[in-house]
């Protein structure tokens, strides 16, 4: 018995006739031999949720560089958070669930370490600039397994691609990880921010509090209902106008009072300095670099700039700060 045409069976009579059904994948850059067991899109969401990259998210910020406290979440726990709202909602509009863990477990494995200060730094001072999404993609094609990639689905690479607002996913699946991926830092970003004593509940505008709810909370079970009931049996991903508006508003509130605020971004300065010297430092000297990085940059034909990105993009927050004082630090000056 063959489980996996049994479970692609299930999903054509079962999921909702707008899902993304295994069988009708447009596949992988490499053809490979079909799991006995596993459907394509279950096969993604395993080899993701193996790899490194996926383990280093653990020790990449979020938000607040270097807090204070084991509570704040990191780039693994805000991923996680996407993954369990992105799959309630396929879940209840009968859509392809393992093709949403997998877009919404890869969708910031190219995210560099101290967050979007980190990415912003990079995308100054490379050529041919930096988005972490599409590092994401550069990561399962190129990266991973000693240059060989994961060799994942078009639909799953599609979605990882296009999880900013400026883009649009191609699947139903794609689209709820990129609202997914909103909410959950939308509302985790509050709740941490009120943890770090940046703001307090009573400081987001009461408007936004009367449609979304005054609790994380609240605000979760509002968003997701929303985009179910307005979502229901149609073939696209909405949400209601008056609750979208609210989290563009609310988003907008936390980047005027979080995001950009100097005591939750005290250190940023220090973090921008950091990955722009160490740019600089491996362009100079790229043979430090393991023969994994000479590999892909011929094998593939990127440049040195590019791939001298892919090292430090995949630095974990605290690997970055050690070869930024092996290299500014003398060894016997340092504190032990």
């Amino acid at each position: 018995m063959n489980i996996r045409e049994t479970m692609e069976q299930f999903e054509k009579e079962h999921l909702s006739p707008y899902a993304s059904l295994s069988c009708n994948s447009k596949g992988r850059e490499i053809p490979e031999e079909e799991c006995d067991i596993r459907p394509v899109y279950q096969r993604d969401r395993d080899r993701i949720l193996h790899c490194k990259s996926f383990r280093r998210m653990k020790h990449k910020t979020q938000v607040f560089l270097a807090p204070e406290g084991d509570h704040y979440r990191t780039r693994l726990t805000h991923t996680l958070e996407v993954s369990q709202n992105a799959r309630t909602i396929a879940k209840a509009l009968r859509l392809n669930e393992d093709l949403v863990e997998a877009i919404a477990l890869g969708h910031d494995l190219g995210h560099t370490p101290f967050g979007h200060c980190g990415e912003s730094a990079l995308n100054e001072v490379c050529p041919e600039g930096f988005e972490h999404n599409i590092q994401s993609v550069r990561v399962v094609r190129y990266l991973e397994k000693q240059g060989q990639g994961l060799n994942l689905t078009w639909e799953v690479r599609d979605g990882i691609e296009n999880h900013q607002i400026k883009s649009t996913p191609a699947t139903l699946e794609g689209k709820i990880v990129r609202l997914s991926d909103k909410i959950a830092y939308i509302n985790h970003d509050i709740d941490d921010a009120i943890r770090a004593q940046v703001i307090a509940e009573e400081d987001i505008p009461r408007e936004y509090r009367e449609i979304l709810g005054d609790t994380t909370r609240k605000r979760l079970d509002t968003l997701i209902h929303s985009i179910i009931i307005e979502s229901m049996d149609k073939d696209d991903i909405l949400m209601d106008p008056e609750v979208e508006e609210a989290m563009k508003g609310l988003r907008r509130f936390m980047f005027d009072n979080v995001y950009t605020n100097p005591n939750a971004k005290a250190q940023e300065k220090k973090a921008r300095d950091l990955i722009v010297e160490l740019y600089e430092y491996y362009n100079k000297h790229f043979e430090l670099l393991s023969p994994k990085y000479s590999y892909v940059m011929e094998h593939y034909n990127q440049s040195k700039e590019r791939v001298v990105c892919d090292y430090i993009a995949g630095m974990t927050d605290q690997y970055a700060i050690l070869r930024f004082q092996e290299l500014r630090v003398p060894i016997s000056w340092k504190i032990k």
